[in-house]
């Protein structure tokens, strides 16, 4: 697979905006723990960061955006928490979807399907079917998602059709790879957001952000707005982009 393009605005000389921007919602519980208050309290405030992330984002001409839901580790946690963070995606959909589908987001969902409730995904699949056709915003949930296992599962992939006579090992390529992934189609993430002052990635698009900018802000997710995403936007747009390769500023 090429590099990515390293579009830049002509007036300025600097990177253009993202049209990918990746979001790693850190720091619910410790937002509410530091307020002496529930940890559900700070999910429920994640939830309103997340609608305040999507009209920025359609505010800031993104063409996809990227949100870590719910992690495949994430069912280690009690199971009150992991009920009250099934709940919270219910209601997220039926609350949002219609205003969602109305501003013209696609919303697509990466991950497994496994341990999911029915109900839950029969919500999800309606989602993706009334709001496949958009194209303002793609939103794209990650949820029971963990980039390990995605790419296990596109490797397998490859193999069943290298068994299957389909598919010549030698044929395989990044790009084969790219396709057999969750992310099929979507644009790598150009810029990566993480909150709450953690500085990894946690298993999230590992594949997909070989060449993302990352930058890391010390805000709890329940706290950021528009003022945090274009915070982040200057920061990535202040950097220089060589994809591997030199550029004529870094020759200069």
């Amino acid at each position: 697979m090429a590099p990515p393009a390293k579009p830049t605005d002509e007036r300025s000389g600097l990177p253009a905006p993202p049209r990918h921007v990746a979001i790693i919602m850190d720091g619910n519980g410790r937002w509410a723990r530091e307020r002496g208050l529930p940890r559900a309290l700070g999910h429920r405030q994640g939830v309103e960061a997340v609608r305040r992330a999507v009209r920025a984002a359609i505010e800031l001409k993104i063409t996809y955006l990227t949100i870590f839901s719910f992690s495949s580790e994430n069912w280690n946690r009690p199971i009150d928490e992991i009920d009250d963070l099934m709940g919270l995606m219910k209601r997220f959909i039926r609350r949002d979807l219609a205003e969602l589908h109305d501003a013209g987001v696609c919303i697509r969902v990466i991950g497994q399907r496994s341990h999911v409730d029915s109900e839950l995904m029969t919500l999800i699949d309606e989602a993706v079917e009334l709001t496949r056709k958009n194209s303002k915003l793609t939103l794209v949930i990650a949820f029971n998602y963990g980039s390990r296992t995605e790419i296990a599962v596109a490797a397998r992939k490859l193999a069943e059709q290298v068994a299957s006579g389909k598919l010549d090992p030698s044929e395989i390529t990044v790009e084969c790879m790219a396709d057999a992934l969750d992310t099929s189609g979507i644009p790598d993430p150009d810029l990566l957001i993480r909150t709450s002052g953690e500085m990894r990635l946690s298993n999230f698009l590992l594949w997909q952000t070989a060449y993302s900018e990352f930058v890391f802000l010390d805000c709890y997710w329940p706290d950021f707005d528009k003022s945090a995403f274009d915070g982040a936007i200057a920061e990535f747009r202040s950097r220089e982009r060589r994809f591997g390769g030199l550029t004529k500023r870094s020759m200069a």
